[in-house]
């Protein structure tokens, strides 16, 4: 049974579920990134200590960033299509 977030396991002791506060906070820093918010950002309001735990806990959501990059440098360079 679960009261406010608490396990009524005597072995929990009353410890928080933090499971529906980590899909939370990944799914901030998820949509952060996919608007175009620096990682560095959304490192530091994760609060990791190093960018390289961000970009791999959070890579997932770059392939539409790589691919929105590239259709902004087509946008840049419309001639370079036509060579």
């Amino acid at each position: 049974m679960r009261v406010m977030g608490l396990e009524s396991d005597p072995t929990n002791c009353g410890r928080i579920n933090s499971s529906p506060l980590l899909t939370l906070r990944h799914s901030c820093a998820s949509l952060l990134i996919a608007q175009g918010h620096h990682p560095r950002v959304v490192m530091e309001t994760l609060g990791h200590s190093q960018i390289s735990l961000t970009m791999n806990t959070y890579a997932h959501v770059l392939p539409d960033a790589q691919r929105e990059a590239a259709v902004t440098m087509d946008l840049l360079f419309p001639e370079a299509d036509e060579q």
